[in-house]
């Protein structure tokens, strides 16, 4: 079959090594332009750009998807099909309509259930025990075109949104192929999608990662989980200086109690079995005779394992509490303080 790839994130390029491996004919790669990166603000290629460099295909870089002139290249190529997967750009009905086997789109979740641009990131956030990956054929809404092929997957619970999406990109390869049989000579048997159902992921913004120490333990790991490696969950301590927590978990510490809270414990769940630490106020930190960092919170303890101060290099908890003399009592705040003028 021949096929155009459109386009650009590291989702996208399991599939188009799976594609080039195929028997199909690559005619074109269509992918978002350089973007200046790092401090020198240097040109950087995306990731779909790179692999098909190294496979010598050729490769299409326009700032506008929808103007005449690019889709009149696209024309010229006769494809059978458009494979799409994390492009960016919106495809308008001028090219949705130009393949006889159709647009062909890969999204990472069990549509209708989390459309739009983050949805690996929003469903670990919310807790999620399950997602998938999603073949469909595209229209011109967000995500809302008929489902062809779809695949579960289960969310384990060290799972983070970065082993997720390599796990899900991985699947995704696969699932097109089985799609693209599909496809042959005319668009694949399809259905359309339950609007009933529909739920939507909106792509994170940095306010995303703030901890709230006032929701449970279980939330604010899933959200630490759900925000790597952007925007990262992060919180306040000392004088409002930044801290980003890394990793986080739920278990119980290996022994001691609390500080001075000696009859202080916490179960496996995380729960206060204590009285003194209950009533402490969410984001109240307390340390083991283990170094260990324990942070109250609105339902339950977290420990902090691996955090990262401001313009600092991610380290684990000990080292943290022994570098910036973390006490029992010291609290982690959701926003920086203000100094109140003199």
């Amino acid at each position: 079959m021949q096929i155009i790839f459109m386009g650009t994130s590291e989702f996208a390029t399991p599939t188009l090594e799976a594609l080039v491996a195929s028997e199909h004919n690559l005619s074109a790669v269509v992918t978002q332009p350089d973007s200046a990166s790092g401090r020198g603000r240097k040109l950087t290629p995306p990731p779909v750009k790179k692999v098909a460099l190294e496979h010598g295909l050729s490769i299409y870089q326009p700032e506008r998807v929808r103007d005449a002139e690019f889709i009149q290249i696209l024309k010229q190529l006769h494809p059978e099909a458009i494979v799409i997967a994390a492009y960016g750009q919106i495809l308008p009905k001028r090219i949705l309509d130009m393949p006889p086997c159709g647009c062909i789109n890969i999204h990472p979740s069990l549509l209708p259930k989390y459309r739009g641009a983050a949805p690996i990131q929003r469903a670990i956030i919310n807790g999620e025990q399950k997602t998938g990956v999603t073949i469909m054929l595209m229209d011109e809404g967000e995500d809302t075109g008929d489902i062809i092929l779809q695949k579960e997957v289960e969310i384990s619970a060290d799972d983070s949104a970065i082993t997720l999406h390599d796990r899900l990109a991985q699947i995704a390869a696969g699932l097109l192929l089985e799609a693209l049989i599909l496809a042959e000579n005319a668009p694949p048997l399809h259905y359309p999608q339950n609007e009933a159902e529909a739920t939507y992921a909106p792509k994170l913004t940095k306010e995303d990662g703030l901890i709230d120490w006032h929701k449970s333990a279980i939330q604010i790991r899933n959200l630490v989980r759900g925000t790597l490696p952007w925007p990262g969950a992060y919180t306040y301590f000392g004088e409002g200086q930044l801290l980003k927590v890394l990793s986080c978990s739920l278990r119980s510490p290996t022994a001691s109690p609390y500080g001075s809270l000696r009859s202080s414990t916490i179960s496996a769940y995380g729960e206060f079995t204590d009285i003194p630490m209950m009533e402490a106020a969410p984001g109240t930190i307390y340390i083991t005779d283990e170094k260990e960092m324990a942070v109250k919170t609105g339902e339950g303890v977290i420990l902090l394992k691996t955090v990262q101060p401001a313009n600092r290099n991610p380290m684990n908890a000990t080292d943290f509490i022994n570098g910036y003399r973390i006490q029992t009592g010291d609290h982690l705040f959701p926003q920086k303080k203000v100094k109140r003028a003199k």
